[in-house]
């Protein structure tokens, strides 16, 4: 699992998302924007998490969370799971590698006795040692076989398999057994630029490794013997949307501090009434509504962080409206992105650079704006104009036509969120001035997965979420033709050929990321799937819940992942 992921179906803001393999789920964290000038307006850090040593906390209690949707596809290495799935995983699936806010990776002490990489004859190797202690929940010894299984389930698309990114494991020779069967020897093909990456969102079990079950066994079903940590599931019940966790009898690290820790499904709304009624202890305000709705809330805590993740809007190349590539460039070019902002951060104090990658944020060495390379700007007449001379003439009613077929799209939005609402209503004013029919179409918030996957959509808001700062190392999970986190359909065998051409086999990382951003300007020609905006994490909690998301892809403290076990309540 790793670098992007959906963080759910994401109306333009944030509700949900796609974790870019580097992703998950928010409910109602969009953005900040607004109100300029005062001296007292609140400031975004880059992480604001309340962190706190064990000594500060105190032992016992429960903390409950409020989530998009219990995902069906519970494997967080499939490319099926979201976001979502991988906020669970990270309570009761290894942690074997920690992150520190600004990326640094480090092993975690409770699984790994040794982690590291050299050089050996032109190949990166890496060489990962178990504790002696480190064991599956179902008595399994945790060794070399789990680094053997998530390769062997990760590295390709041709084996059964279907990972959510194969980037990293692909490039990988072989993996063996070290002295000790706790000991696995990975060797690269030749030397890799990005030597930290596989593996740092964990491993699967050894059960995992065949393709029927890692397709389908943790689908509606957590297998918490399949797991290994401070927590294990204690209930689950996928048709009322919840999950809890307890202690894990079997761990074998630091204590986990809290009694229970529960994920309920809510759609925008009941999380917000939750919160306010102390039924969950914490939830998203990334809106002023929603910020407004805390307002004269005591004892809790807002936090404003930098969010490692991007709104972006995707069209369906291989719906029929979509085919020609002036069509989806014109869609896209009737966008005024700056509008979109002002809806999505109206008071709250924010702005940022503009989010012309979904390869880097504009705060990382080395972006550049892809988007504005590819000759993006919101124009509105020359998307007439696009349109205009690809055939499509407009009728009485403003909409155009084409042999007797109306120019409508079907843009689900899933969330009962009014600033979802205002988005989507400004895009559909905007994509009527160019005579395109933007069809609103708002779901429950549990529909998205199954929709994004199926593709029950013309053009989509979605937010991708990264767990890591290794942007060019994911390259082809955002890009390549058999990957199923972008599913714009504009992906092609030529664009393939240059990212394991001219890209991969790269291995200074400085000059693979430059050849991944010029790249990238040229596949945004394609008009498939364009970055709007990244945006803050704002979230609300009770005082005192200390060492926040502890599972990637939440934002609140940047590419941060913390132990789970050291999340709790201040004495």
């Amino acid at each position: 699992m790793k670098q992007h992921k959906l963080m759910g179906a994401l109306a333009i803001t944030g509700a949900f998302a796609l974790a870019l393999s580097g992703c998950a789920s928010n409910t109602g964290n969009t953005g900040d924007g607004g109100d300029k000038g005062s001296d007292n307006a609140p400031k975004t850090q880059a992480a604001d998490y309340n962190p706190q040593p064990r000594e500060n906390l105190k032992q016992g209690g429960t903390v409950n969370f409020a989530i998009g949707e219990i995902p069906e596809q519970l494997n967080a290495f499939n490319t099926d799971a979201s976001a979502g799935t991988a906020t669970l995983a990270a309570w009761y699936m290894p942690q074997i590698i920690l992150m520190k806010p600004d990326g640094t990776l480090y092993k975690n002490d409770n699984y790994l006795s040794e982690w590291k990489n050299e050089i050996k004859d032109g190949k990166t190797v890496l060489t990962f040692t178990f504790t002696d202690k480190a064991t599956w929940n179902d008595g399994t010894p945790m060794d070399w076989t789990a680094i053997d299984a998530t390769w062997k389930a990760s590295r390709s698309n041709d084996e059964g398999f279907h990972p959510n990114a194969t980037d990293g494991y692909k490039e990988i020779e072989s993996v063996v057994e070290g002295d000790t069967p706790k000991t696995a020897i990975v060797t690269f093909k030749g030397e890799f630029a990005w030597p930290q990456m596989p593996f740092n969102g964990g491993v699967i079990h050894p059960k995992l490794a065949d393709p029927e079950t890692f397709n389908s066994g943790m689908i509606d079903n957590p297998h918490a013997e399949w797991g290994a940590g401070p927590y294990t599931v204690d209930k689950f019940d996928a048709n009322k949307g919840f999950i809890s966790f307890k202690p894990n009898d079997k761990w074998w690290g630091d204590k986990p501090m809290l009694d229970e820790v529960t994920f309920t499904a809510m759609d925008s709304q009941a999380s917000i009434n939750a919160f306010k009624n102390g039924e969950i202890d914490q939830v998203g305000v990334g809106t002023k509504d929603r910020l407004a709705q805390v307002a004269d809330m005591k004892d809790i805590t807002i936090h404003r962080a930098q969010q490692t993740a991007n709104t972006i809007l995707e069209v369906d190349a291989t719906k029929p409206q979509f085919q020609d590539v002036a069509v989806r460039q014109a869609f896209f070019m009737a966008i005024n992105i700056e509008q979109q902002k002002k809806i999505a951060w109206n008071g709250l104090d924010y702005e940022e650079d503009p989010a012309g990658s979904l390869t880097l944020f504009s705060f990382q060495p080395g972006y550049s704006n892809s988007l504005k390379e590819a000759g993006y700007k919101y124009d509105a007449d020359a998307a007439n104009k696009l349109l205009d001379d690809a055939g499509w003439e407009k009728g009485s009613d403003g909409i155009r036509e084409k042999d007797g077929v109306k120019l409508s799209v079907t843009y689900p939005i899933f969330s009962d969120d009014p600033t979802q609402a205002a988005l989507a209503q400004s895009m559909q004013k905007m994509e009527k001035e160019v005579g395109i029919d933007l069809k609103i179409d708002v779901r429950p918030s549990n529909k998205f997965s199954d929709d994004y996957n199926s593709k029950n959509w013309d053009a989509v808001g979605l937010r991708f979420t990264s767990s890591d700062p290794f942007g060019a190392a994911w390259f082809c999970q955002l890009y390549c033709m058999d990957q199923g986190l972008n599913l714009s359909g504009v992906q092609n065998e030529e664009t393939d050929k240059k990212i394991h051409e001219d890209i991969e086999s790269i291995t200074d990382p400085v000059k693979q990321t430059e050849a991944a951003m010029k790249l990238e300007a040229e596949i945004y020609k394609e008009w498939g799937i364009i970055p709007l905006y990244n945006g803050p994490s704002i979230s609300a909690t009770k005082k005192g819940l200390a060492n926040l998301t502890p599972e990637p892809y939440v934002g609140l403290d940047l590419f941060g992942v913390q132990p789970v076990e050291n999340v709790g309540w201040e004495k």
